[in-house]
């Protein structure tokens, strides 16, 4: 048995609010509650009929599972984090010590420091080419590793959402395992719970935005609402679709920037393995010495039979004409090679993701191609003071995270609330 984990309900939309936000993702959700703590009047408008966007917990045979974002990553800057430690969520630390599995045996110490050796080395020789005056695909940056090059290509390639070669180095993602945390029940359903008693239409599918006029005109499947601002949390993927149709066109730069990312995909089969060799909650494995490694596991998941086994993209795009058991097949076939055919006598597939086939995704998240590293931040930039972007793609240090869309939502609301209220307004804002 399994349904969706939705928390709270929404209060009543107005018909002409001062900001109408499109999207009830991360970003909606922190763009509408910092709007509406400034008295603004807000309207959002979701296409799905949940809350959420690419954050989604759904339970399976009893367990909360993240679908979509699970990660709170960064958690000195993750506002996200700071935000659940004043509600007193329950926050956990990510594990820094993962396994390492050689040919389905436990790796010993000297292959252990060997891997991590490897992981440093990319990291410095990636920093610090990215610092150079002309941005590069992140591939040249790697340094040249021996075997353990492989593994670390694999993994910086899943967790940028497309290989190497096709990712900014000046762009690309520093990652630091020491301030990464999860939070039991799933990180969808502690979104879900920041939006409770918003005013949010759910089902609603905005189709236009004219900004033609003083205010906005915003065209939705249900209607026609006027606003005198409106802030875009839809993702990259959707607006290079011409989803929203804008009138009039966008401006030349904005457009350009909208077009210039890519898709990144991160998709991962969720796996109910009692018999896994795996010890220890929510520690991620890499499994290598066999032709095919998996570029991502992350095992035993708040401790239970659960475990997410990651597809990077080009692995996905195999699946894409294929059957919906595909990826599990792939899965299975892979875990075999490493542990066993008896080993995964009784391995199950409960769930594979396809955030890429989504219609209101398109992607995992917006990826900066090399030599298109200054589009994050030409999307800042309002467009006649009457729209707004926000979400995950904006941010520079958060990008691809449901904390980086939090931190750019709230961004966009700040200075929506700067340009529409007085300074002295009391209430704070009277609209």
């Amino acid at each position: 048995m399994q349904g969706p984990l939705q928390t709270g309900s929404s209060t009543e939309p107005g018909a002409h609010p001062d900001v109408v936000v499109v999207g009830a993702g991360s970003a909606g959700i922190a763009a509408a509650r910092r709007l509406l703590a400034a008295g603004l009047s807000v309207t959002v408008l979701e296409a799905r009929h949940r809350i959420g966007g690419r954050t989604h917990t759904r339970s399976f045979r009893g367990h909360p599972l993240d679908l979509g974002a699970h990660w709170l990553h960064e958690g000195p800057i993750n506002p996200l984090v700071r935000l659940g430690r004043l509600r007193g969520e329950p926050l956990r630390r990510a594990p820094l010590e993962g396994h390492l599995f050689v040919r389905g045996k436990p790796g010993n110490r000297l292959q252990k420091a060997a891997l991590d050796r490897a992981f440093a080395l990319a990291g410095r020789a990636m920093a610090l080419a990215s610092k150079a005056p002309v941005d590069r695909p992140a591939a040249q940056g790697l340094p040249p590793m021996g075997p353990q090059g492989r593994r670390v290509a694999a993994i910086h390639g899943l967790v940028s959402g497309r290989p190497l070669d096709e990712v900014s180095l000046h762009d690309f993602p520093q990652m630091d395992y020491a301030d990464n945390l999860f939070i039991a029940g799933g990180l969808g359903a502690y979104v879900s719970r920041l939006g409770q008693d918003l005013p949010v239409r759910l089902g609603v599918a905005v189709q236009a935005i004219d900004w033609s006029g003083p205010g906005v005109r915003v065209e939705t499947s249900a209607g026609t609402l006027r606003a005198r601002a409106v802030i875009v949390t839809a993702p990259m993927a959707v607006l290079q679709q011409e989803a929203i149709r804008f009138a009039p066109a966008l401006p030349a730069l904005s457009r350009e920037a909208i077009d210039g990312f890519t898709q990144g995909v991160y998709e991962h089969v969720v796996l109910h393995w009692p018999g896994s060799p795996f010890r220890g909650a929510d520690r991620l494995a890499s499994l290598i010495g066999t032709h095919r490694q998996p570029p991502g596991l992350l095992t035993c998941i708040d401790g239970t039979p659960f475990h997410y086994f990651e597809l990077d993209q080009p692995v996905a795009a195999g699946f894409d004409r294929r059957d919906a058991d595909a990826p599990f097949r792939f899965a299975r076939a892979v875990l075999a090679e490493h542990f066993g055919s008896r080993a995964i006598r009784n391995l199950s597939s409960v769930h594979s993701t396809a955030w890429r086939h989504d219609p209101w995704s398109r992607a995992s998240w917006a990826v900066v191609p090399p030599g298109r590293h200054a589009i994050r931040d030409i999307l800042k930039a309002s467009v006649g003071e009457r729209i707004w972007f926000a979400g995950e793609a904006l941010s520079r240090a958060q990008w691809g995270t449901a904390g980086g869309a939090w931190e750019e939502g709230e961004r966009a609301a700040g200075e929506i609330v700067a340009a529409l209220c007085p300074p002295f307004s009391d209430p704070p804002c009277a609209g």
